[in-house]
């Protein structure tokens, strides 16, 4: 929902809470600033929370991170997750960073936000933080340092190691891309773009060849097995017993990114056939 106006954003946002999903996510590229863009959703929202999946640490320092996630944390209560990444090479290259040592940076900028001056009203409880995460050492950190690991583009059997490792205690929410068609051929339609975009960038390659993926089947968009291994088609159903295997893997929480041919309209018919399946 990133490329709509911002009215068709409020009146979506709106739509989706009262089919009862209790989560919108928000990513950040080149699109909306992550924490106005949550500010926006939670407006037009009554008691959804709204996560940043992911707001960048290169984007801001970090006493404007935590800052910002405070603001939105007493204006909200218990309604806004502060999700941060290290976000990729070539993002925060073309932003004029360098992008060398992220869980060492990762490991500063935490250190940098627990020390963040803050004269504002301080929430209470504060914001949840949860880390985007990989491989195995950010997961660590997620464990030690935040409530949480985001996972993002990741198989099954990634949520079943990432639950070793981050223990029982702490949140873990990978996301799911779906679409529905009821062939291969015409999920590829908007699922190749995804996969295109993502088997590019290295971070996620190196995930899965750390897994034991073949580098054939990861040459873009991706063998028949990645695509259905990443992107979940069929009917409502189909498409909700394979969000689910990552419950099963060990998940707390799925983050469903419907992919459609019409990126700029808010996908509310496909959340709305998968509402009675998936909420609870």
């Amino acid at each position: 929902m990133a490329f709509l106006p911002t009215r068709d954003l409020r009146s979506a946002a709106a739509e989706i809470e009262a089919m009862g999903f209790g989560t919108i996510w928000i990513g950040e590229s080149l699109g909306r600033e992550a924490f106005a863009a949550a500010a926006i959703i939670l407006a037009a929202t009554e008691h959804a929370t709204v996560a940043t999946g992911i707001a960048n640490i290169w984007v801001r320092d970090a006493t404007a991170m935590i800052n910002g996630a405070r603001t939105l944390a007493d204006a909200w209560p218990n309604r806004f997750v502060l999700g941060m990444g290290v976000g990729h090479l070539p993002m925060v290259k073309a932003r004029g960073h360098d992008y060398e040592r992220p869980l060492t940076a990762m490991r500063a900028y935490l250190d940098a936000m627990e020390k963040a001056t803050y004269r504002g009203p301080v929430p209470d409880p504060p914001p949840p933080i949860v880390l985007a995460a990989l491989g195995v050492k950010m997961l660590q950190l997620a464990r030690e340092r935040s409530a949480g690991a985001h996972t993002y583009f990741v198989p099954v059997e990634h949520t079943k190691d990432a639950r070793a490792i981050v223990g029982p205690d702490r949140l873990l929410a990978p996301e799911q891309a779906i679409t529905f068609a009821k062939t291969r051929e015409a999920a590829r339609g908007p699922g190749d773009i995804y996969m295109r975009n993502y088997l590019a960038l290295q971070n996620y390659r190196q995930n899965l060849l750390r897994l034991g993926w073949p580098e054939d089947e990861l040459a873009p968009p991706g063998s028949d097995h990645a695509f259905d291994t990443f992107v979940a088609w069929g009917d409502e159903h189909e498409i909700a017993r394979k969000v689910k295997r990552h419950y099963e893997a060990g998940a707390d929480h799925v983050a469903v990114n419907v992919l459609t041919a019409t990126p700029d309209r808010a996908p509310t018919d496909d959340l709305r056939r998968l509402a009675p399946l998936l909420v609870t």
